[in-house]
Parts: C-alpha cells; structure tokens; sequence
C-alpha cells in the first residue's frame, strides 16, 4: 500500500490520490491531513505514533514549509518500509521506529530524490512526492537504490526530540504536541510516574491528582496520566488540559514528586 500523510486539509490530498491511481494500482490509505500547519517537529511525533502500527508499506508526508525551495526530496528506506518526503527533519525520527521495530535501529538508509522543473512550486506533494512514492511502490522497496532517480544522502536533516530531565525528585521537560482533545503531551517517561498512581504530582506549584484513566477524577478535573504514547500527558476530563494548565507545545514543564 501507499499512505498519504499531510497538513493540507482538503482537497490537495485529491490530486495526489489522482497521481498515484494513474501511475499504481497500489492501495492507498489516509493516516492524517489535519496535522499543524508547518509544524515539521509535531507531525514527526505524529508519524512516530502511527506508522508502526501498518505492515511494510510507501508513506509518503508531506509537511513542508520549504516548499519550493532548495531542500531536497527523499525517499528513506527503514524496516522494510519506504518514506518519501520533504528533506526537512520529519521522517527521520519515525524511520528510526520502524528499523528498531523490525530488529535493525542502524538500518536508515537515506536517498535523494531527482526531479525535474515541476508544474508548481507551491504543490509539490502532487508534483514530486506522490509520483515518488508510485515509482518506489512498483518498482519495490528493496530496490530505491536501483532508481535513476535516488543517489545516496549521506546528509539530511535529522529532527530529534529533546530529552528530559530526571531524577529522584521529579522531571523537566517540554509539552512536545497537543493533541485534538487538549491533551499536552509531555517529553516525559511514564515510568517517572510508576509508583504514583492514586497520588499526587506538583505541576507548576499545584498539586494535581496522578490517575491511569481520565475518567478517574470528576468532569472537569485536571490530571497527570501516562498516555498510550507512553509519555506523561496534563488532561482534563472532558476538557482541554492545554487550558487547564496554560501551555502549549513548546513550553516547559516541571514534575514535582
């Protein structure tokens, strides 16, 4: 299959099904279009907490904020799957899930992309990465590098997620993303909050209840969870926890144990 991932919306997300349907007759699957606008580092997280989960496939993303620029295109080669997009940081931290997933983390194999003069420079996810993504599809994964078009990069631009810090008495970090929900999600480790559950945590001076399920604390009520992630999440049930503790994506962030 070929999966389509992008901040467009609707309906450029159209034409691009349009583009590969005329070149393959690869099954083509929606992960998301409503990532942030140009938000490289965001959707890259996005990426990391979806892609894993389908069998090998051609994911082609396109975030893109350097759209007709310089930067160059890719086509990344990790765990038996193939990523074609943007040269700008957001499929290098998902290809580094899908080779540790499929028992090989040093297996990143990174390709340029060559493309001549395209019919816009504003849309290149019609004009350069879905065709891409049909020619790695049919010609197959284990054989990008047999293309005219790819040549190794030894270069691109890798995006890496900040670390936290930890010790006995608590954590600092960032909010990484907000999901749809209002849930700011933290660089955290949930194991920071393992023997806390049914407890309390300081968050910005204010203690906060420590709960596994949202619905643990009355509507309305802040919380710290771990979510599925894996990571610590702020929350409120049935409200936004980005309101609630006034953050957004970038912020940081202090554990108080």
């Amino acid at each position: 299959m070929i999966t389509l991932s992008s901040d467009f919306g609707s309906p450029y997300p159209a034409a691009m099904k349009g583009v590969i349907c005329g070149r393959s007759d690869a099954r083509i699957e929606d992960v998301a279009h409503d990532f942030p606008r140009q938000d490289v580092r965001a959707s890259a997280f996005w990426l990391t907490q979806t892609l894993p989960y389908f069998p090998p496939a051609v994911h082609c993303v396109v975030v893109d904020p350097g759209v007709g620029t310089d930067r160059d295109a890719l086509v990344v080669r990790a765990g038996g799957h193939a990523l074609v997009g943007p040269d700008n940081g957001v499929l290098l931290p998902v290809a580094r899930e899908l080779a540790a997933a499929a028992g090989d983390e040093g297996g990143v194999e990174a390709f340029t992309w060559a493309y001549d003069d395209t019919a816009s420079t504003t849309f290149h996810g019609r004009d350069v990465f879905a065709p891409a993504a049909a020619a790695v599809h049919d010609s197959g994964v284990e054989r990008v590098e047999e293309r005219p078009e790819t040549a190794p990069s030894g270069d691109c631009v890798d995006l890496r997620f900040p670390e936290p810090s930890v010790d006995d008495d608590g954590a600092t970090g960032e909010i990484l993303v907000v999901d749809g929900f209002g849930n700011a999600i933290t660089n955290v480790p949930g194991d920071v909050l393992a023997e806390r559950f049914g407890e309390t945590v300081a968050v910005g001076g204010d203690d906060v209840p420590v709960r596994r399920a949202y619905a643990a604390v009355d509507s309305g009520q802040r919380l710290v969870t771990v979510g599925s992630h894996g990571n610590v999440e702020l929350a409120v049930n049935r409200g936004r926890g980005d309101e609630a503790f006034g953050v957004a994506a970038g912020d940081g962030v202090t554990l108080s144990l």
